[in-house]
């Protein structure tokens, strides 16, 4: 759909322009009956705006300069009761796409112009959508797959990498939560500085403050010299709090306030520290039910969940699994130097129907494993050894 203004300060003659316009319902218009009215509501992006010359206050061609200036890309149409030679140079010098004479012919011009420019808005909004859907694989090497759920999730990445949003990327544990992580980061403005990861299912928890935000020499018992936190050591990058949902509900107001203030004070210091940083959280758990259970702040939940990532599982990306399983053969070989096993079709067609519980984390590890037990180039059914829990 079009976004059509009027810029007309006779409302008969808006009235009939309106009528004529309106027959397209591809068209959305409004009219404005002033250049200062136009000015003010430039921020709802119209795509083409119909420019009577003779205006209150500013005349049509000053008032077309002014919108270009806003967004040179707004398709203008000076309408005129002056057939000037000059005027028609100067509108069109000015950036006018169109000049239509106020005669007898004027609706039906008019409703032609529009209608002409209004297919280069629809190709304009054609080659954006289409932008946004080319994805640059070289810049997600690490992310294998071509699966619509995996293409999904690199156009996510791709429209947030640039920002500063925190992102939240949840799914089962396997899914691989960490690449993503990576790629935001690398792809990102803070590509150059560092990337922190912190799991929080791996700290004991009366060490959880130390780590994530320091402290000082004598702290407290041990605390034997200065101790950078993570978040310090993120300044200008990217931090990574890997099961976020782990994290002590004790600790959790504490990581609200240095998400909200960009600061943090080390243990046994009362200096405040600013900081930059952007953080990626990750979870396997389901954070809204954690929060109804009383396990997890619901403040947090908000605040955590700026842009959400969800990474399917990997039963779901169906010929992706032969295209990971391939790689970590490759890996194998090249680590092993052994040659390069080969999955047969039964083997292959296997392990699309089976489950895979531990995603893509168990998928390698069962890789591994047949890359050993094949007695031939060929890896068989026989060959995949699956753990049962």
């Amino acid at each position: 759909m079009a976004k059509i203004f009027i810029v007309e300060d006779d409302a008969m003659v808006a009235t009939l322009i309106r009528q004529s316009l309106s027959k397209n319902p591809d068209f959305e218009i409004q009219h404005f009956e002033s250049a200062e009215e136009c000015l003010n509501n430039l921020h709802l992006n119209p795509d083409i705006i119909t420019i009577d010359y003779h205006l209150p206050g500013m005349n049509g061609v000053g008032l077309m300069r002014r919108i270009k200036d806003y967004n040179a890309s707004i398709m203008c149409i000076l309408v005129s009761g002056q057939d000037s030679l000059e005027v028609v140079v100067d509108s069109y010098k000015s950036g006018a796409q169109d000049y239509i004479i106020k005669n007898d012919n004027l609706f039906v011009n008019l409703e032609n112009s529009v209608k002409n420019l209004s297919m280069n808005v629809v190709l304009k909004k054609e080659n954006e959508m289409l932008k946004d859907q080319i994805i640059d694989r070289h810049k997600y090497s690490n992310i294998m797959g071509s699966s619509n759920a995996v293409l999904r999730i690199l156009r996510l990445i791709q429209k947030v990498e640039k920002s500063n949003m925190m992102v939240l990327v949840t799914g089962q544990s396997g899914t691989g939560k960490e690449l993503v992580a990576r790629a935001l980061h690398y792809n990102s403005p803070r590509a150059r500085k560092n990337f922190v990861t912190v799991n929080m299912s791996a700290i004991p928890e009366e060490l959880i403050e130390s780590e994530l935000f320091g402290h000082e020499k004598g702290a407290f018992t041990d605390a034997r010299e200065r101790r950078i936190g993570k978040f310090e050591e993120a300044n200008e990058g990217t931090i990574f709090l890997d099961e976020i949902g782990e994290m002590p509900l004790s600790l959790q107001a504490k990581l609200l306030r240095v998400l909200q203030e960009k600061e943090i004070q080390r243990i046994g210091s009362n200096k405040t520290i600013k900081l930059d940083f952007r953080m990626v959280a990750a979870t396997n758990r389901n954070l809204a039910v954690e929060v109804k259970e009383g396990r997890f702040r619901e403040d947090l939940f908000y605040r955590i969940q700026g842009f959400l990532i969800h990474l399917p599982p990997l039963k779901e990306r169906g010929d992706d699994i032969i295209l990971l399983a391939k790689h970590f053969l490759d890996l194998y070989a090249q680590a092993n130097k052994t040659p390069v096993a080969q999955l047969s079709n039964e083997a292959a067609k296997f392990m699309l129907d089976y489950e895979w519980p531990g995603n893509i984390r168990e998928l390698k590890a069962v890789m591994e494993r047949a890359a050993i037990l094949a007695d031939n180039a060929t890896i068989s059914v026989d060959d995949l050894m699956f753990v049962n829990l």
